[in-house]
Order: structure tokens, then sequence, then C-alpha cells
């Protein structure tokens, strides 16, 4: 049976930074729709969930993402584990379904599409997060819709 039509939220997770994207599936398809849409920039957890609090009650979303860090070669580092700890922790606190997928190159690829749209290093650094996160979302859709065809 399809998925519901519905909003999903994903996240590039930093010590200092989160950077968010938000999507709209319909059914087991691809992505409807999807834009950054906010970094969250705080490193104390309980403000980061406060933050992210407000934006799940925003949205409502159905399911949410994170981006998983890996090394070149696909081995685990410490921030894997942090990432792994931060999506468990949304598990726990929201209730919802979280995926985490392969983010390696996200940040790379965020920063190239913003260079080529002609933005200087400040505001590409002020946007980098969620335009990742944007990434993250559109690998997670595009195996999502893969593996449902």
């Amino acid at each position: 049976m399809p998925e519901a039509t519905g909003t999903i939220l994903a996240f590039d997770f930093g010590l200092k930074r989160i950077g968010v994207a938000i999507g709209t599936r319909l059914g087991n398809g691809p992505l409807a729709a999807a834009r950054p849409l906010a970094t969250i920039f705080a490193a104390a957890n309980d403000r980061r969930f406060s933050a992210i609090a407000a934006l799940l009650a925003e949205w409502q979303p159905q399911r949410l993402v994170v981006g998983r860090p890996l090394n070149d070669d696909g081995s685990p580092h410490e921030m894997t584990a942090r990432s792994e700890r931060f999506a468990s922790q949304l598990r726990g606190r929201f209730g919802l379904q979280v995926d985490e997928v392969d983010e390696r190159f996200s940040s790379v690829a965020a920063d190239a599409e913003l260079r080529e749209r002609g933005l200087g290093w400040k505001q590409r650094k002020a946007q980098l997060d969620a335009e990742a996160a944007l990434i993250i979302l559109h690998d997670w859709s595009s195996t999502h819709a893969r593996d449902a065809a």
C-alpha cells in the first residue's frame, strides 16, 4: 500500500548548525516539491530541540530524514555516531519515523550549487547547511522512490 502524501523534513546535522529542508511526497513516488527551509544556529541541545519542535509543529511532517556522515571510503567516524544519536533523539522525542541517509559530499555539492548561483562566501556559508539538507532529502527520495518501484 502506498504511503500517504505528506511532508518530510531533512536535517544536515552539525555541532554548531543544523540545516533543514522540506519536501512533499505523493505516495511512494519522488518528491513533488522540495526546498531549503532553515538553519538552526545552536550548540545547546535544549535550544536545538526547541527550534526543531517549532518546525515540526508548523509543518507537521510525516517523516524525518537525517544525513549520516561517513568517510570517503564509507567507514564511520566521530560525527557518524553523533548524527546517529541525533536521529535516535528525534525518534524518541517526537515519535516520528526517522530515516538515515549517506550524506557523503552533500556539503561539497551544496557549496558548488550556491557558488554556481553566484553567491559569495558569506552568502554561501549562511545557506550551506540548509542546501546540504536539501541534497540529503533528494538523495533519500531517489533511493526510496526506486525501492518502491
